[in-house]
Formats: structure tokens, C-alpha cells, sequence
């Protein structure tokens, strides 16, 4: 019986917290962010498919997002601000990321490899669908701002306001079309849902 761990290991993204540095009234890990980019993801490509003739691999783009912070069992979840610090400091986590992902993928049978490495590393990805993806991972977080605002915590008021710059600095029409019909709700309470 051969023993591949890759499951097993993705399997631990439930105990990888984000936004570390912040005070969280909800902790929220990276399976469960990882969940919602997907749902995201798959949103914004229907959202082209549909409403702006595009010609979007909405399945595939949403297995992309799934996977898109499975490095961080190895890596951990790097604050955005030292992740970001500058170019060198951007390029060397990269690096780490690419190794994490090859070391990620050793963990399945070889016949599978093929599979992931285009979902963990999608190297012949569209750019739009890699922009697609990051446009649901900031739509997350900027989800994850309203909710710590909602609760009454003013820790992510800034993070707020720099996540929903760098949605539209994506210039990424399908996720301003998310923003503009289904971001308002997430202010609601349940009984005004």
C-alpha cells in the first residue's frame, strides 16, 4: 500500500488562521477562505460567461481558486504587508510559494501530479482567469472587513479601504459587477435577508 499524504495534508489548511496580525471578532482560516474564492471565482466567471460574452472554464477557474493558498500549510499565511514589503521581499515569497506547490505535489501518485500541478500551479492558466481569481481573494477579504465591521470591530478599516482599492485597481468588470449587486447584502442582518 502506498502512502500519499497529499489529502492529508490539504487537509490542515483548517488550522492555518488569517489576518494574523489583526484582532478578529470571527478567526477565519484558509480552508474556509479557500472555500469561499472558489464559490467566488465561479460566480465572476458565470458573470462574464453570461453577461459579457466571455468564454470563461468557470469549473476550472473555481478548482484554481480551491487550491490557491494550499502552500500555505508549509508556508504559513504571510501577512500582506510583509509579503508586499517591496520587490525583493515579493519575489523571495514567490520562490517559497513555487517550492511549496512542487513539494505539495510530491506528495501525490505520479499520475495525479499532472492533474494538480495544472490547479496548483497553472502555469498555462489564461491571465484572465488568474485575474478572475484574484478578484474573488480580494472580494474575501474584502467580505471578511464588512463582517469584523459589522461586529462592531474597527480593526479592519483600513484594510478595508485598501482591498476595495485593489478591487478596482484589477479593472476586472465582473468583479465590479459583484460588488455593485451582491456585496450590499452582506451588511444585512438574517431577518433582513
Amino acid at each position: 500500500m502506498k502512502n500519499h499524504s497529499f489529502f492529508a495534508m490539504t487537509s490542515r489548511m483548517k488550522y492555518i488562521e488569517r489576518w494574523a496580525l489583526m484582532r478578529n471578532s470571527i478567526k477565519e482560516n484558509i480552508s474556509e477562505h479557500s472555500l469561499e474564492v472558489a464559490m467566488i471565482s465561479f460566480a465572476l466567471a458565470s458573470i462574464g460567461n453570461k453577461r459579457l460574452g466571455k468564454e470563461y472554464d468557470s469549473e476550472h477557474i473555481a478548482m484554481i481558486a480551491m487550491y490557491h493558498d494550499c502552500t500555505e500549510i508549509i508556508t504559513g499565511d504571510m501577512p500582506t504587508p510583509v509579503k508586499y514589503e517591496n520587490e525583493d521581499m515579493k519575489e523571495q515569497y514567490k520562490k517559497i510559494e513555487r517550492m511549496a506547490a512542487y513539494r505539495m505535489l510530491q506528495k501525490l501518485p505520479a499520475d495525479l501530479r499532472e492533474v494538480y500541478e495544472e490547479i496548483i500551479i497553472p502555469k498555462n492558466a489564461k491571465k484572465e482567469d488568474l485575474i478572475i481569481v484574484k478578484a474573488a481573494d480580494k472580494l474575501s477579504a474584502y467580505i471578511k472587513c464588512l463582517e469584523e465591521e459589522n461586529n462592531g470591530n474597527s480593526e479592519f478599516k483600513t484594510a478595508k479601504e485598501a482591498t476595495l482599492k485593489a478591487i478596482e485597481k484589477l479593472n476586472c468588470e465582473e468583479a465590479n459587477i459583484f460588488l455593485e449587486e451582491f456585496i450590499p447584502p452582506y451588511c444585512l442582518t438574517l431577518d433582513e435577508l
